[in-house]
Formats: structure tokens, sequence, C-alpha cells
């Protein structure tokens, strides 16, 4: 067992079964990584559906999104650990080349850019900019290492205490302190496209200044406030 993938999931019947058979066209074999579905009490037929594909489907005990994540890496078998979302497609080459990657020894992280699923001129916009301003983060060893597209060395994750309870930019936190343990890759051919219909709802500049506000008071030690939480049903 090469790699655990970890997916909190909630209300995501009409999705779940998609996303959870995309991964039978992983280059990787299958009886190289696991899939762990970490849900967060739905009421409809997530966890039933889920419960056919999935090689563990748990319910969530921990606070928040990256809670979620932390109960998945608590019951996971492999070294290394790759979280995305349950709106998510990913690449068929997707953990193979995350594995590559951990072949270095050096490596504790890795991440990739990110997509939109929808073919809007307005969000594929929107997403060409975030890029760039990740991949220019990155140059200057800043990394983005968000929930939807990344992966963890399972030995530096727990070494750094996992996720945080923070209302969000948790994900971006654990990258800042995982750096600690050593070196993080990202990789642009990493390429996750994600269902932007949250983004939609709430507003694209509402939801994006907020992610930026909370991602920059983490990079600098400042405290992030219940009021800035993004509440999702993720």
């Amino acid at each position: 067992m090469k790699v655990s993938v970890v997916v909190p999931t909630y209300h995501e019947e009409s999705r779940i079964e998609s996303f959870l058979r995309q991964f039978e066209r992983q280059t990787l074999p299958r009886s190289e990584f696991e899939i762990i579905v970490v849900d967060g009490g739905s009421t409809d037929r997530t966890r039933e559906i889920a419960a056919r594909h999935a090689d563990q489907v748990v319910l969530q005990t921990s606070h928040g999104i990256g809670g979620a994540r932390n109960d998945g890496v608590a019951v996971a078998h492999a070294e290394i650990i790759a979280t995305t979302d349950s709106d998510c497609l990913v690449p068929d080459d997707w953990l193979a080349r995350i594995v590559q990657h951990f072949e270095d020894p050096r490596v504790v992280a890795v991440c990739g850019p990110d997509g939109p699923l929808e073919r809007s001129l307005k969000a594929r916009g929107i997403f060409l900019v975030v890029r760039a301003v990740i991949r220019l983060a990155a140059l200057l060893g800043l990394f983005a290492t968000g929930g939807t597209n990344s992966a963890f060395r399972k030995k530096a994750f727990l070494a750094v205490g996992g996720y945080r309870s923070l209302p969000h930019s948790d994900d971006i936190d654990l990258g800042a302190r995982i750096r600690s343990q050593g070196r993080i890759v990202y990789d642009p051919a990493l390429y996750v496209r994600l269902s932007v219909r949250r983004l939609e709802k709430q507003g694209y500049m509402r939801t994006l200044l907020l992610w930026l506000r909370g991602d920059l008071k983490v990079l600098t030690g400042q405290p992030i406030e219940a009021a800035d939480y993004a509440r999702q049903k993720y």
C-alpha cells in the first residue's frame, strides 16, 4: 500500500459514485492505494453509495474539514496521504506522479494547481489568475497546500500535529508548518479540476478575498476569527 486517499464528504449522494469511480482509471495499480471517505454526518445516501467503491467509510468525529482529514489519516494504512474533495476530477496519473515525487526522501509534501470543472469564462479567468499567483508564491517558497490537491508524508504530517482547528485556511496553515520537516514540491502537472458551484453561490470575490485574508493571517501568525469562517457543505 503506497497511498491513502482521504476524501471528506457531506450530502454528496448525487456525485460520490462518479467521483469514486474515476479512481478505476488511475495508472497506479488499485492494489497500491486505498480510498478513505470521511463523512460529516450526511442524512442522505452518501455513505451507502461510497461503501460500494471506497476501502473505508468512516463517520467524522473531529471538528471542521481539517478534522475530517485528520480522522482519515488516523485510519490510513499508507505512508503517503493524498487529499482531494468529492466534487473534484483528478488526472489519471495523479497518484502515480505523487508517488514518484516521494521517491526523494527529502520530500514531505506535494501540491498542484486547481481549475474549474464548469466551463464559464468567468470561472476560467479567475482561476487563471489564482494559478499564476500560487505558482509565483511557490517560486518564493510559499506553498498553497490546498485540500483539493495535496499529498503529505504521514510521519511528517503527524509530527506537526496534522490540521489545526481553524475556521478556514487550515490547509495553508499545514503547509506552512510542515516545511519544518523537509521539502515541498509544487507540480503544475498535478492539475485537479473542482466544482465552483459553491463559489458561484457565495460570490467569487467575497470568497476569494476571505480565503486570501485568512491565508495572509496564517502566514503572518495572526489568529483567524470565527467570523471569518466561510461555512460550506463539503
